[in-house]
């Protein structure tokens, strides 16, 4: 909550006593709105992003808005609280699928037309067991599972460490370490043909289906 709430400077000069207290007054009103809502607030953004992180971020600017809100025109502080919390949680799932579409990882496939040729399904399936290759061949499990699920098909991380059995911030340290070595095209082992055949399938599946539960039973520890 510290990140959100600044003291407020208190005049030392009682002089201006009219406009000063009142404005004191209606910052100190303000704030209890918002720390009174809060907790609701978190739970909303949560559901909405997936991601605590993210949520925390929403509520950011939740706040942000909130103080720079005319609130003498508001009726109802905590239903403005909860539309504005809802707005930009949804904005910002949409603007991170947009960010998946149009930016999509050099080192994964871009997603597939469902109205593709043949030839397009099958340079698919050529593209997607090459960047699969390229994961085995270069990234710890942890790390390309992590890598995968966040970039391959937008996972939040809290998800991610629940499946990996590690921290959030773990998960996000994972994900950066992956697009490190990537970056430094460093290969580590060879590849286990029938490992990553399983992984291929199971990538195009996801892909195909929209059904990631195979995925991450091939992606999980001891898989």
């Amino acid at each position: 909550m510290n990140t959100y709430l600044v003291e407020a400077v208190r005049d030392p000069d009682p002089a201006g006593t009219g406009a000063a207290s009142a404005a004191m007054g209606a910052a100190d009103e303000a704030t209890a709105v918002f720390v009174q809502a809060r907790p609701g607030l978190l739970r909303i953004a949560h559901r909405i992003v997936q991601d605590a992180g993210e949520a925390e971020d929403v509520l950011q600017e939740t706040w942000l808005r909130w103080q720079r809100t005319d609130r003498t025109v508001v009726l109802n502080p905590s239903a403005l609280l909860r539309t504005t919390t809802v707005r930009l949680a949804l904005n910002l799932v949409q603007c991170a699928w947009k960010r998946r579409e149009s930016c999509a990882s050099p080192w994964l496939p871009e997603p597939l037309d469902v109205d593709a040729t043949p030839e397009a399904v099958a340079e698919r399936h050529d593209a997607v067991e090459r960047s699969v290759r390229l994961l085995m061949e270069t990234l710890t499990p942890t790390q390309r599972a992590a890598y995968v699920l966040r970039e391959g098909f937008g996972y939040p991380y809290d998800r991610i460490a629940e499946l990996l059995g590690i921290g959030v911030a773990n998960a996000r340290q994972q994900v950066s370490r992956a697009q490190d070595r990537l970056t430094a095209h460093r290969v580590r082992r060879p590849v286990d043909a029938v490992a990553h055949r399983r992984l291929v399938q199971a990538f195009l599946a996801a892909a195909r289906s929209g059904d990631l539960a195979p995925l991450e039973a091939v992606l999980s520890p001891g898989r």
